[in-house]
């Protein structure tokens, strides 16, 4: 979403997926070659044909829609969102395929709105709403074929057209059944590293993005004479899919491999805020910084595993609570608040177990009645709800998690060390056992005990394995990517030899504080680096897609860096107002910068990049890609000028020929 990378992001994001954790690490695969050019995945195919990843997913499809016979050879399993304008394109080349394939071939939805396209999720219940009246695929088709047409008028209207019920159709609409379904596919997608839109699976190998035909028929070709052969061979037609995932992998697994083999690999400078709840000495001598999700099943699942942290090391770990409710999850933040509301009463660990124990009722109800049955002032508790007093805590917590590539949950940093998934008691004790080893000789040498958290996190950082000290299979960055800049606004020298694609949240305290850094590298490498600036705005930033958009009609005008300085400096007053204020006093034409807003006219740039930066696996801000090699976070420069002088290198340090 990514790193060692997550992240998913990172993937983890990208985030490599433990247990099955839900949104990963490992990046997700782009509709690029993600590879790096010298890499054996990055030879050329056949013909100049992009190479697919030769993994075998175990992708279940159940209670999907389907759209072909059951004896297909090739099942084509799609992850995909309906308000996506990848997923439309990619919709008309899958109508192709199974044209040209028929009876060979069929299709399987699984739905993965994004949170950054608000009418996907609305879009997805209606089809399947129509899909209880037998029309699931010909709403599928009435929604692509109307893409900015998906608000609540025309989504009845294409009802109408298609001859259903609409009482019992707008009757299904609330459904819960609908929302579990979305969230088990949302799961899959991430637990499969599939986190952008689209994603395909052809006989469960992986295939990303709206890429040309060819690439289809290609693997699709490949899968057929495997299939066919199975069938030679005595497998009934009906079987055939079965059978070719039956030993698959269940879950991206590269990153999850590389923490059993190299937990170093990845390591952060992680705070630890004085309100935020924990349980442990602060004098311990291994800290534990958790970002979870009280809607998340796997997070419920680890729950035995820090009991047994708690009560083997009650001396020497300490760990500490941070909030990353994942977008997907309709309560989760909610709760999040709660949970805090309780901890200003001092009962936060009570009320975490009575969460995690209730998972599929966090409604502001079963909210209520946790507090009264822990004997809690459910005055003051709702209270602090209604005026959403913890909202801001929450949302620091989000910002500080995604900053350091922790989109997944859960994610934990073992003394700063990253550390995915729902993993086994042994998996924490082996890395909080090497922990309690370096804590001891610190202590030994003099390190006063208030000061060795601070200590140890700095001298794992500083002791983090680069990516040529690396194990060999295990790098310690995610393989190259091909991260177009296409139109977004570019400072430098359009010949430099090196270009930096920032993913971007002007409402993101991180992102703001890696502005100066990067002034300060365009200052030391003059023409020698260009900088791309994309648009992520998170969620849970309300202000930051308007000032997104605000940026872009200044840079319509010729003033965006200008524009971008103002709001980074103002990142408190990003309302409507404050974003004409900051128009009028660098001298843009008023008229049209307000015209530019009132009428969305960049949002679908906006969208574009969000997209983009969901497929490259750039899920938390600030991300870059410095020549498509990845960097997550508010990162020192010496970070930053590490790969800009490898890069440099490449091209014997001089400006390269404009192409």
């Amino acid at each position: 979403m990514k790193p060692n990378v997550i992240v998913a992001l990172l993937v983890g994001l990208v985030l490599g997926f433990v247990g099955g954790r839900v949104t990963t690490g490992p990046s997700t695969k782009s509709e690029v070659a993600k590879a790096a050019p010298n890499s054996p995945a990055a030879a050329p195919a056949p013909g100049g044909r992009r190479p697919v990843d030769p993994t075998v997913f175990k992708v279940p499809i159940e209670n999907s829609p389907t759209h072909g016979s059951a004896d297909a050879l090739i099942t084509v399993v799609e992850f995909s969102d309906y308000e996506c304008p990848f997923c439309s394109r990619a919709n008309v080349t899958i109508e192709k395929i199974q044209e040209q394939y028929g009876k060979k071939l069929r299709v399987v939805m699984k739905q993965n709105p994004l949170s950054f396209h608000p009418r996907a999720k609305p879009a997805a219940i209606a089809a399947m709403a129509a899909g209880e009246q037998g029309k699931y695929w010909e709403y599928h088709a009435k929604l692509f074929a109307n893409q900015k047409k998906l608000d609540d008028a025309s989504l009845e209207q294409y009802a109408k057209e298609l001859g259903l019920n609409l009482d019992k159709w707008k009757a299904e609409l609330g459904n819960p059944k609908f929302q579990d379904i979305i969230t088990r596919d949302q799961a899959l997608a991430t637990q499969l590293g599939a986190s952008g839109t689209p994603a395909f699976f052809i006989n469960g190998r992986f295939l990303s993005g709206a890429q040309p035909i060819a690439n289809f028929q290609a693997l699709i070709d490949e899968e057929l004479v495997k299939a066919e052969n199975l069938v030679k061979g005595g497998v009934p037609a009906s079987q055939v899919y079965a059978k070719i995932i039956e030993k698959g992998s269940e879950r991206a697994a590269p990153k999850a491999q590389q923490q059993q083999q190299q937990p170093a690999a990845t390591v952060r400078k992680v705070e630890v805020p004085s309100d935020s709840p924990s349980f442990g000495p602060a004098t311990a001598k291994v800290t534990i910084v958790e970002w979870s999700d009280f809607e998340c099943p796997f997070c419920s699942r680890v729950g035995p595993t820090l009991s047994k942290i708690k009560d083997g090391y009650a001396k020497d770990v300490r760990v500490v609570f941070r909030h990353q409710p994942l977008p997907f999850h309709p309560n989760a933040k909610v709760a999040a608040e709660a949970s805090h509301a309780a901890h200003e009463q001092g009962k936060f660990w009570e009320y975490h177990d009575k969460l995690f124990a209730n998972q599929k009722a966090l409604d502001r109800a079963s909210l209520e009645k946790y507090a009264q049955e822990l004997g809690l002032n459910v005055a003051k508790f709702k209270a602090a709800l209604d005026s959403g007093k913890f909202k801001a805590k929450v949302e620091a917590d989000m910002a500080a998690g995604s900053a350091l590539g922790a989109n997944g949950t859960p994610t934990f940093f073992i003394n700063g060390r990253e550390f995915v998934g729902a993993q086994p008691f042994e998996a924490f004790k082996r890395v909080i056992d090497e922990e309690i080893g370096k804590a001891d000789k610190l202590l030994a040498a003099g390190t006063k005990p208030e000061e060795l958290y601070a200590k140890l996190n700095a001298e794992n950082v500083a002791n983090a394995p680069t990516a040529a000290a690396a194990a060999p299979g295990a790098p310690a960055e995610p393989p190259v990517q091909k991260v177009d800049v296409g139109n977004a606004p570019v400072k430098g020298a359009s010949n430099a030899p090196v270009t930096i694609v920032a993913f971007s949240d002007f409402e993101c305290p991180f992102c703001s504080r890696v502005v100066p850094t990067l002034k300060q590298l365009e200052d030391q490498y003059g023409g020698k680096i260009k900088v791309a600036f994309k648009n992520q705005p998170l969620p849970f930033h309300a202000n930051a897609k308007p000032a997104a958009a605000a940026a872009l009609a200044a840079h319509e005008q010729g003033k965006f860096w200008e524009y971008h300085d103002k709001l980074f400096a103002n990142q408190r007053a990003l309302d409507r107002a404050s974003l004409e204020k900051y128009a009028q006093e660098l001298g843009l034409n008023m008229n049209k910068f307000k015209a530019a807003l009132d009428q969305g006219k960049f949002n679908a740039q906006i969208e574009a990049d969000m997209a983009q930066a969901s497929s490259v696996g750039a899920n938390g801000t600030p991300t870059f890609f410095i020549n498509g090699r990845t960097l997550v976070g508010a990162q020192p420069v010496d970070a930053f000028k590490r790969v800009i002088d490898e890069e440099l290198k490449k091209t014997g340090g001089a400006v390269a020929d404009s192409k």
